[in-house]
Parts: structure tokens; C-alpha cells; sequence
């Protein structure tokens, strides 16, 4: 079965030239290029320090004309909107730093695997963007109605530890870096005889690790509630920050200092657009009453059968 799997690796080449141009081969002679169906898509890196940082925004900078900028953010949004409707098994092994593009990549698949050494976060607000990717319509559905998400959003803070990462819904799994090669064995030597989402859930059981401490955000949340509920102006959310910074309770108080410190970092107008846009978003969640309203219910209707609500409402 394992020589079989690594036969199938084979089966088709890619690789992308210097001037942008993407190339996938179909190696299978023998068969005539004859492929097999696809049961599932795992994505990975082929680097231990990250999954994806992000868009390169150093080549972005070069782009001088409107046009081109359309055309790079139009390639991005079309790809995470294929991905999000994606209707078989997608898989993403989140190992190290996954931001930005990243979590687009990554946050609108069914299984979000993360490991001990993934960190989280989107820091656009800082480098003068806002947090896009959809990381909105993620945002809406964390905790606290989705004052978790305009936290990270608005302060580009990272997350750090599996049990933050699976409490705020950006991973659906926990399993241990050591533990990601088997796991991918597990994937490819697979037979898939049933429901291929059933056979995941079993394989991702198998290899998942126990949380080693409780989700710090969850012990937070009402603070957060408290500071970057909807409609609170950037103005009023910084006030409410500093308010905290005395908080007998040093935790409490060194959050709202960092979050502070967070949002010092990013441009005014990115902070403004940003919170204007979650709250939008959150509030026509669930809602059918604006255009805004419409995508968001297609974005749940595209979801699989399969994918749950796993993100906490409260």
C-alpha cells in the first residue's frame, strides 16, 4: 500500500517558473495519463518554520499599476472562495507560522490540523492593508458573537498554543509536530472504502494530541466581549483598553496592555476600515435583511454536509 501511494506522487508534477507561469504534468505514461479520482487534498509545507506567512508583499509593493493589483488580490479571493466551497476533504497541516494568506489558504477548509509550533495571526492592519482573506466571515463565527476575531483583527496579536487556536476555530485538530509524518502515511496509505470524511475524522483521532492547558482567550472572553463587541468605535475600544490596564488582576491587565500596543502598531484608517467591516459582517451573520446578509448565508451553504458549526457562539 505505501509503495502503491508512493507510485501515486508521482502521477502528476508541478512546478512554478520565475515569471509567474504555473506548470502541472501529467506523468503517468504507462496509463496514458489515466488519473485516478481525487478523494481528498492535503496541503502542506515543505518548511518546518512555517505553513504560510502570508502574501509576498515585498513583490506586491512592485506593482504600480491598479490593474495589477486587481489582478493579484482577484487571483487570491477567487482561490480561498474555491476553496471554501470546496465540496471534498481539504486538509491543511498549519506547522509553524500560518498569517494572512496563509489562513486563507488554510481557515476555509474542513480539517485545520495544528501543531505545538503554529502561531496565528493577521497583522495587515500594521503594514497599512486590513485583515481580508475573508478572515471577516471567520471572525464572525468566534466567540463572544465574534468579538474574538475583531480582537485578533484589530490588534494582529498571535496565537501561540493549540488550545487558543482550536477555542477561537482557526484549527480543528491538535496533533503534535513529532506526529505529522505518520499522520501523512496514515493519509496516503488509506484505502477510502467509505465515506471519505468519516476516514479523516478516524485518522486524525488516531494522531491527536492532548491540550496541555486550558485556551487562554476563553478566560478572557468577557474583557474581550467587553472591548470589541460590535459597534464600538476604535476610539471607544481604546478607551476601554485602557481602563483594563489597572485591572487588579495582572492577566487582565497585561492583555489590555499588549492588545493596546497591538493597535498603536496599525494605521488609523486600517484599524477604522477593519472594525467597520467585522461588524458588518458579524451583524448580517444568520441574517437574510442585506447584500451582506446573502453571502454570508451562501458562504454556510457552500459548506459540506459533513462540517458542523465547531466554532463557539458564546
Amino acid at each position: 500500500m505505501a509503495a502503491a501511494a508512493a507510485a501515486a506522487e508521482g502521477f502528476v508534477r508541478g512546478s512554478v517558473h520565475p515569471n509567474g507561469v504555473a506548470v502541472i504534468t501529467l506523468d503517468r505514461p504507462k496509463a496514458l495519463n489515466a488519473m485516478n479520482l481525487v478523494k481528498c487534498v492535503l496541503v502542506e509545507s515543505s518548511s518546518p518554520r512555517a505553513f504560510s506567512a502570508g502574501g509576498d508583499v515585498k513583490q506586491i509593493s512592485t506593482k504600480n499599476q491598479l490593474s495589477d493589483m486587481i489582478e493579484v488580490f482577484s487571483a487570491e479571493y477567487s482561490l480561498i472562495c474555491r476553496i471554501s466551497a470546496y465540496k471534498k476533504p481539504y486538509i491543511s497541516f498549519m506547522d509553524g507560522i500560518t498569517m494572512g494568506f496563509g489562513i486563507g489558504l488554510s481557515g476555509h477548509g474542513r480539517f485545520r490540523v495544528v501543531t505545538e509550533r503554529t502561531i496565528l495571526a493577521m497583522p495587515e492592519n500594521a503594514i497599512g492593508i486590513f485583515p481580508d482573506v475573508g478572515f471577516a466571515y471567520i471572525a464572525a463565527k468566534s466567540p463572544g458573537g465574534g468579538s474574538v476575531g475583531a480582537y485578533l483583527g484589530m490588534t494582529g496579536s498571535r496565537i501561540t498554543t493549540p488550545s487558543d487556536a482550536l477555542y477561537v476555530g482557526l484549527g480543528t485538530h491538535y496533533v503534535p509536530s513529532g506526529k505529522l509524518g505518520s499522520l501523512k502515511e496514515a493519509l496516503l496509505t488509506n484505502s477510502f472504502s467509505g465515506d471519505p470524511y468519516d476516514d479523516i475524522e478516524t485518522i486524525l483521532a488516531q494522531y491527536s494530541g492532548d491540550l496541555k492547558s486550558e485556551a487562554q482567550l476563553k478566560l478572557l472572553l468577557p474583557h474581550i466581549v467587553s472591548c470589541f463587541g460590535a459597534n464600538k468605535s476604535v476610539i471607544e475600544i481604546m478607551k476601554d483598553l485602557e481602563r483594563l490596564k489597572l485591572n487588579p488582576e495582572p492577566k487582565v491587565a497585561e492583555w489590555a496592555s499588549d492588545a493596546l500596543q497591538g493597535m498603536g502598531k496599525g494605521a488609523p484608517f486600517s484599524l477604522c476600515l477593519t472594525q467597520k467591516h467585522f461588524s458588518r459582517v458579524a451583524s448580517a451573520l444568520g441574517k437574510r435583511d442585506s447584500d451582506l446578509s446573502t453571502v454570508t448565508e451562501r458562504c454556510d451553504e457552500n459548506r459540506i454536509p459533513h462540517c458542523p458549526e465547531v466554532i463557539p457562539s458564546t
